[in-house]
């Protein structure tokens, strides 16, 4: 195509869900209760973990990180989501586009890599229990979480520099409810099968492999619960698991269909639901099976809440 007979386009419009155009206030309130909850429960578990020092430990050191890492993953969408439901131009600039997709995408690598460490530390304390305080320390926690942020935030990087050099001349409406790479990538006005299938290799090599790695920890845990004679033993084995093998499923499940695939979009729908739930549903969803299903954090809420004088 000649450079000369097109202009840059410098703003998308985001459409979100235009068959809802009737509940939009409906679904502003819904989605705002939503993320205030996934804030202030996020928030609730990192200072309860920060303030306890029975929590002091490196699983609940991972578990703090993760919901700190919550609090940024859903701010790097969720703001502008709120702010397009109640907008009639729903409009980023283009700068503004790739920065959400970079903040969403690096958050999202890096939750990958922390969920997947947060297995190998089930691993070392289930499967070597002997070893694992020489194993997992403190020091070593620490450097496993920095890891985890520094990779995730290299991670878009080179897909972020294929797209902005895109040329983008014609249509400028994101069928999506946030900016991310496959709806971003069919308006540009070339062709993008290398930007695919950079895309999918770097997808496939980031998700599978965590999701591998996750999958392989859990198979030795089990094997080494089962062969726990007493049932009670096993009960208590499983219930260290329970919740981070729970938002492994809910997170994992999403991603894997929606990230992992050749085809930039099977339906409209179908991607804007899969966003909802990776997105929206899964940061909202932690905080709840973290406490409701953990007993040391729901005691270690109810002594924090004690010595400040909110509970007798």
């Amino acid at each position: 195509m000649d450079r000369g007979n097109w202009s840059q386009v410098t703003e998308f419009i985001i459409l979100g869900f235009p068959h809802l155009q009737g509940v939009q206030a409906y679904l502003f309130i819904l989605l705002l209760l939503i993320y205030l909850t996934t804030v202030l429960g996020n928030l609730l578990i990192f200072l309860v973990v920060c303030l306890d020092s029975r929590l002091h430990t490196p699983m609940y050191h991972f578990v703090s990180a993760l919901s700190l890492l919550e609090l940024g993953y859903t701010a790097a969408t969720i703001p502008k989501m709120l702010s397009n439901l109640l907008s009639e131009e729903k409009t980023i600039s283009f700068s503004g586009c790739l920065l959400q997709i970079y903040f969403f995408h690096s958050l999202g690598a890096t939750e990958c890599y922390l969920l997947t460490a947060m297995a190998y530390d089930r691993y070392l304390a289930i499967c070597r229990p002997l070893h694992y305080p020489t194993l997992m320390t403190s020091a070593l926690c620490a450097k496993i979480a920095v890891g985890c942020w520094l990779g995730g935030l290299a991670g878009p990087v080179a897909e972020i520099s294929l797209v902005s050099g895109l040329p983008f001349c014609g249509p400028n409406r994101i069928q999506h409810i946030f900016c991310d790479f496959p709806p971003v990538l069919s308006l540009a006005c070339t062709d993008t099968s290398i930007n695919v299938l950079v895309d999918f290799v770097i997808n496939s090599c980031k998700i599978l492999a965590t999701f591998l790695l996750v999958l392989s920890s859990y198979v030795r845990i089990i094997r080494t619960v089962l062969r726990i004679p007493s049932t009670a033993g096993k009960r208590k084995a499983f219930s260290t698991c329970a919740s981070h093998l729970t938002v492994v499923l809910i997170f994992y499940g999403s991603i894997l269909f929606m990230y992992v695939r050749l085809k930039q979009s099977y339906s409209l729908d179908y991607d804007r639901a899969l966003a909802v739930i990776y997105s929206v549903l899964t940061p909202f969803l932690n905080p709840f099976i973290y406490s409701f299903r953990n007993r040391d954090i729901k005691e270690a809420m109810k002594r924090q809440l004690t010595r400040s004088g909110i509970l007798g």
